[in-house]
């Protein structure tokens, strides 16, 4: 552990010290970024907890971990023409289908990836989210005459878990030499 001057302590050798700001991100699927998205819901894993008693010590109570699930993640974006959140959609749920056809499940589920940038563009974090599906599709918001806003579309999807991928690594940041 080394001791920063003014700014605390360090429990690993990094050369940033302020947190990554949370403005500056690209989602990608199926190997392409995903175009205007402005908005990602947080990655959230919970654990349940199992609570249990032993016979020779009544007056106690244990605790262990049970099971885990992962909280769904929506992506926003402004309505446009684009069709990758409409067509993801789709394949859950066909309105103008045959009778028995709704749903296309084949290929519909994808894994995602969303990249954290720094100020200069360059990728800090990563993490990849397995076998996602949209579970809701909100095609557009309510409209008002009177407001003044961006129509925004929303997918809500589920997911069977998330890491972090550990091959991104700190990179190195550029820096600012005043003129002489």
């Amino acid at each position: 552990m080394s001791i920063s001057p003014g700014f605390g302590f360090t429990v690993n050798q990094v050369h940033r010290y302020d947190p990554y700001k949370n403005f500056k991100f690209l989602v990608r699927w199926d190997n392409r970024i995903v175009a205007g998205v402005s908005k990602v819901g947080a990655l959230k894993r919970t654990t349940e907890v199992v609570e249990h008693r032993q016979g020779g010590a009544s007056n106690m109570t244990f605790k262990s971990p049970g099971q885990s699930k992962y909280e769904p993640i929506t992506l926003e974006r402004g309505v446009t023409h684009d069709h990758e959140f409409e067509k993801w959609a789709s394949q859950v749920w066909r309105f103008r289908a045959g009778l028995g056809m709704e749903s296309a499940l084949k290929g519909f589920r994808k894994d995602i990836r969303i990249e954290v940038l720094n100020e200069a563009g360059q990728i800090v974090l990563a993490y990849n989210i397995y076998r996602c599906w949209v579970s809701e599709y909100q095609a557009l918001p309510e409209l008002d005459a009177s407001a003044n806003a961006i129509a925004i579309e929303t997918l809500t999807l589920q997911h069977e878990g998330w890491e972090r991928d550990l091959a991104v690594t700190e990179p190195t940041e550029e820096t600012f030499d005043p003129p002489t």
